[in-house]
């Protein structure tokens, strides 16, 4: 299997826009790596970041996080693991926790248990995402 975008053509603006998602981990949306290019590449539009992020999306390249605040969310590091999104900022923050909650396990049994008794259905993929306030927030409100 050759590797994610080998049998396309590199462009200096395709390259820099794979580049500014992997190096940071702040998971951004499209206009946060516009507006980083924008004064280095003349010619870049908003329209070209949104075009070749969703390449890189459909090719793996990078994950979508998912849609928070309005606008799509973006991860360079494509391995599965979970994030956490604070509801007042906010923020995404990949949680590398060493073992996830007893609970999730429990879930992630029972739903073992569906696929094999409703057809052996697949799962390619898990998404997990955990929601709340994170640590300046909670830090904001009890100053406040």
């Amino acid at each position: 299997m050759s590797r994610p975008g080998a049998d396309r053509k590199h462009s200096k603006k395709r390259d820099a826009i794979l580049a500014v998602v992997r190096s940071t981990v702040s998971h951004p949306g499209a206009q946060w790596v516009y507006d980083r290019l924008k004064s280095d590449i003349p010619g870049l539009s908003l329209a070209t970041v949104y075009r070749n992020i969703n390449l890189f999306r459909q090719e793996g390249a990078v994950a979508s996080v998912g849609v928070i605040d309005g606008e799509e969310r973006f991860d360079g590091r494509v391995e599965p693991h979970p994030h956490f999104v604070c509801g007042c900022c906010g923020r995404v923050i990949d949680y590398d926790a060493p073992e996830l909650p007893p609970q999730f396990s429990k879930v992630m049994e029972k739903l073992k248990d569906v696929t094999d008794t409703q057809g052996g259905f697949i799962i390619d993929y898990r998404k997990t995402v955990f929601n709340g306030l994170c640590a300046e927030c909670v830090k904001a409100k009890t100053t406040a």
